[in-house]
This record gives C-alpha cells, sequence and structure tokens, in this order.
C-alpha cells in the first residue's frame, strides 16, 4: 500500500483567495519561554488550501458542512488527466472509465506555482457536470482554487453541481499522482454552520 498526501499545507505561505483572510499560526505558549508546552491558535479562511465546500457557500438554503455525508468523502475515486486553462466539455471525459468510481479527482494544471493565484483555471462545463452526475459521480476534485472561473460572480458550476448532489474538493495537490484509481480519504472538520473546512485528502494505492 502506497499514500500519495494531495493536501496542500497550511502555512503563512499558502496563497489565500484575494481579499480573503490568509492563515495565521500564532503561539499562545511555548516551552522555551518556561512553559510546560507548545501551544498555538490558528485563523484562516474556511477555503485556503485543500478544502471541502459545503453547498452552503454557494445557497443559502444548502447543507452546511457538519450535514454533509461522509461517504461521499471516503472511497473509489479516479484521477484523470487533462490539461487545461479552458472550459471541459463533455468530449474530453467520454472516454473516462467511471464504472463504479463516484469521485473523479481532475489535475488540469500540474506543476502550476502555487505561490501565485491563478489568473485562469479549467472548469468543467454545465453540460459536463450534468454528464458526469448522471454516471454516478458524487464528489468532483479540483487542482485549482475553484470549479468556477476565477471571476465568475455567478457561479454556474457550483450551482450545477449542488442541483446534481455532488460535492467540491478544491485545491488539490496532484503532481505527481498517476492518473488511475485509488481509494480516496478526504474528511472535513465537523464545523457547525460552516460555508467550508480544510480537508487532509490522501490517495491510498493498493498493491496491483
Amino acid at each position: 500500500m502506497k499514500i500519495h498526501d494531495i493536501s496542500l499545507p497550511l502555512s503563512a505561505g499558502t496563497v489565500p483567495w484575494p481579499g480573503d483572510k490568509p492563515f495565521r499560526l500564532t503561539p499562545s505558549m511555548t516551552i522555551d519561554a518556561g512553559n510546560s508546552v507548545n501551544l498555538s491558535s490558528f485563523s484562516t479562511s474556511s477555503h485556503n488550501g485543500t478544502h471541502a465546500d459545503a453547498p452552503f457557500h454557494y445557497n443559502s438554503r444548502g447543507a452546511t458542512m457538519e450535514r454533509l455525508p461522509l461517504e461521499v468523502f471516503v472511497g473509489p475515486a479516479l484521477v484523470a488527466e487533462i490539461v487545461s486553462d479552458q472550459e471541459i466539455p463533455v468530449s474530453a471525459l467520454a472516454s473516462l472509465d467511471l464504472a463504479d468510481v463516484p469521485r473523479l479527482l481532475l489535475r488540469t494544471a500540474p506543476g502550476r506555482d502555487r505561490a501565485r493565484f491563478p489568473e485562469r483555471i479549467a472548469t468543467l462545463s454545465v453540460e459536463a457536470v450534468e454528464w458526469l452526475a448522471g454516471r454516478g459521480v458524487k464528489l468532483i476534485g479540483v487542482d485549482v482554487p475553484s470549479v468556477d472561473v476565477i471571476d465568475s460572480k455567478t457561479l454556474p458550476i457550483h450551482h450545477a453541481l449542488d442541483r446534481a448532489g455532488v460535492l467540491i474538493l478544491e485545491n488539490l495537490q496532484l503532481d505527481g499522482v498517476q492518473a488511475g484509481r485509488y481509494e480516496l480519504i478526504a474528511l472535513p472538520l465537523k464545523i457547525a454552520g460552516g460555508d467550508g473546512s480544510p480537508v487532509r485528502a490522501i490517495l491510498v494505492e493498493r498493491d496491483r
């Protein structure tokens, strides 16, 4: 068994969405100062680094973080590479073998500079969302900060995924992970009323 950590680290160097609250770790006690323990607090946007979106993030009537079904975040997943910064049509997905794999992770920007916020990213088309949902996909993961284009104000892909009952992982680190089938474990925190949550996402590769 091999484990691939596909999470970004949360640190002062983690690039937030422009204008959003960055990650900050603040020591409260230190052993060097004579305390018995090292202790810290942190503050962050709920959408920094690798994270899950709750439907409440883009739908005021949507489910909040603690209400999401955990089974969607654990189980067989397909990693597919579609390198692009444009809209991804159904035709780009048609060759994927999604049989018994309800989780699709898209590697669209391998090797991108994560010290800079991207100006353009790939997104699924609304038709592609509907096509994937019709084939049983329950979770979409992307290696970019959003499933919608950066400057979108209407978030059509978020809303299409919501209508289809598909949950979202964003900002995965899929560099170095070969396309293929894995076991995904990407549990979000149980944040009551939360619109999103950091996730420690891993892919488990079984001996073949």
